[in-house]
Order: C-alpha cells, then structure tokens, then sequence
C-alpha cells in the first residue's frame, strides 16, 4: 500500500511514517518505478504498536528493542524484561508525583491558613519553613524504609 493509505489508515502524517522508517523502527520498502513507497500490510499494525508504546511512556530506542525482529519474531524474554522495566518506571513515577502533589497540598493549606493579622511576606516564610519541615520529615522517614 501506498503511503496516504497507510497514513488514512493509522491516522499519522506521512512524513512521521517516513521518520518511523528512517528510524529503523518499521522495515524499509523498495521504491516501485514511479517512486511510490510500496508498504506491506504488517506495516498497520507495526504503526499502531509504536503509537501505544509512546502513548504509554516508551521512548523510540525502547520501541526499536521490544519490536519484533523481522522473520525471528518478538525476543520473549527481552520483550518481557522490557515491559517489567516501565512497569517499574511507571510506578517510581506514580510515586514522585504523589510526594509532589502531598507538597503542593501543604503549601495551598498553609497558604489557605493564613493567621489573621500576618502579613504575606511573613506567611511566606511561615509556608516555606512548614514545607522545608516535611520534605526533611520525608527524606528521613525514605532513609529509615530502607
């Protein structure tokens, strides 16, 4: 199939078709004698493999490692390992962002609570140094789960 089916079909643009190819991540066709790229039909669902690896948080080399390789088919093991590593990934992630956003609730509480009377410039203070005690109770109580 020509490359604007292919690009109907996946909904991507024909020049990122041609970076996939350029990248080595979907096989590289032979052009026909009118200059057309002619793509094999495995080339829909390669594309659509590579859009929900990097909707998922996988990068282009990653992709490049857990494709299948051509007529061997998909390394089980390498595959395996590979989505067990961003499973972790995600899970660090999913972390981190819960500590941010534990922190960004303190800081719009103190903010919130504002004593009556303080100024702001004295409440800024107030809210830094409230942070600056939890992130250190944070970082004490990572050392001891150790």
């Amino acid at each position: 199939m020509r490359i604007g089916e292919l690009a109907k079909i996946t909904g991507l643009a024909p020049s990122r078709i041609r970076f996939y190819e350029a990248s080595g991540l979907i096989h590289s066709v032979a052009r026909k004698a009118n200059g057309y790229r002619d793509y094999a039909d495995d080339a829909v669902w390669v594309l659509e493999l590579i859009t929900s690896a990097q909707a998922t948080g996988f990068s282009l080399e990653e992709i490049r490692h857990l494709l299948p390789l051509g007529s061997k088919g998909w390394q089980h093991e390498e595959l395996v390992s590979g989505l067990k590593r961003k499973v972790e990934e995600i899970d660090a992630l999913q972390q981190r962002l819960a500590r941010n956003k534990e922190q960004l609730l303190l800081v719009i509480d103190s903010i919130e609570g504002k004593p009556e009377g303080v100024p702001c410039l004295d409440n800024t203070q107030r809210v830094l140094e409230r942070l600056r005690g939890e992130i250190a109770l944070g970082k004490a109580g990572a050392t001891l789960g150790r």
